[in-house]
């Protein structure tokens, strides 16, 4: 008889194993994956972009020393912005939106620190000053780039775990919807040019 339980246990235990992989788990666990990897590379540009920071201070404070304010502003930023980590297994929408807050109020600091370049003629002409814009302004269009990879990985995991019946298999095993990045408030509006 206990043979017999045995086997039994054996085949529920591959019928349960077979159904788990028919209803899509390991497709979710690869596409959740895929998700915390595309969250790690916006991470990286982001990480990319303060790194570059210090440096732009550095050559704007020996141009404009009495714009302490701003540089202050922007080193501030800085801080807050890298002390905000997020653990993509527990990516929600508040702590996505506390993230992508700490990053605008970084991106403002920088408008604010560039702006400053527009009065000292010899800063535009400083060659670190340059290839710091330069480098910064590609970072930039990086974090785009990237911020659209995580959103494209995080649709096409929620659309998966959304579709019948995976979602069954979604819910059972605990697999939530990722948030997406959003626009930042305004960004709608196209800025006033004025001459």
């Amino acid at each position: 008889m206990s043979i017999l339980k045995s086997i039994k246990g054996l085949i529920a235990c591959v019928g349960l194993a077979t159904l788990v992989s028919s209803c899509s788990y390991n497709t979710m666990v690869e596409k959740d994956e895929g998700v915390k990897k595309a969250w790690s590379q916006v991470e990286n540009v982001y990480q990319r972009r303060a790194d570059l920071i210090p440096n732009l201070v550095e050559t704007v404070k020996g141009y404009a020393a009495h714009e302490q304010g701003t540089l202050e502003s922007v080193v501030e930023a800085r801080a807050k912005a890298t002390s905000m980590t997020i653990d993509p297994s527990n990516l929600d929408e508040e702590s996505l939106a506390k993230f992508q807050q700490a990053q605008s109020q970084l991106g403002g600091a920088l408008s604010r620190l560039l702006a400053v370049q527009e009065n000292y003629p010899d800063l535009k002409a400083n060659e670190t000053f340059r290839d710091l814009m330069t480098q910064l302004e590609g970072t930039e269009n990086r974090i785009a780039v990237e911020r659209k990879k995580f959103n494209d990985a995080a649709g096409d995991y929620n659309t998966y775990i959304r579709m019948f019946p995976k979602n069954i298999t979604a819910m059972i095993f605990g697999f939530k919807s990722k948030p997406y990045f959003q626009a930042d408030e305004g960004a709608q509006k196209a800025p006033s040019v004025k001459f």
